[in-house]
């Protein structure tokens, strides 16, 4: 009997009043905290290593030596807008998609003791 009456006075608009003014705004101030942490922490350090990665790829030229995602290595034979021909080892070239490349691979010596 309870659940009814509670139903007929939220449906006329008798109910009893809801929070205060202050535990509102304090919530939407949670809110507005998480969106700017989830920013912070999450998107934007995103969207800088995105558009590294696309400077990294707009840079590649001929004759660099790189990483595909996949963990090879490869020596960059040609390349266009999206497609790159890599050369794998002596007369094995592959044609992979520009994007898939992880990055630049630098070929360092080992230090003399």
């Amino acid at each position: 009997m309870q659940v009814w009456n509670h139903l007929i006075e939220v449906s006329l608009g008798q109910a009893a009043a809801g929070p205060s003014t202050t535990v509102q705004l304090v919530n939407w101030g949670f809110v507005a905290l998480m969106v700017f942490v989830f920013y912070f922490l999450l998107i934007r350090p995103a969207n800088k290593q995105r558009k590294e990665h696309e400077l990294l790829l707009n840079a590649l030229k001929k004759g660099d030596e790189v990483v595909t995602n996949g963990g090879l290595w490869a020596r960059v034979v040609s390349i266009d807008d999206t497609v790159a021909t890599v050369e794998l080892a002596d007369k094995v070239k592959v044609r992979i998609l520009k994007d898939r490349i992880a990055g630049k691979w630098a070929i360092t010596a080992p230090a003399k003791k």
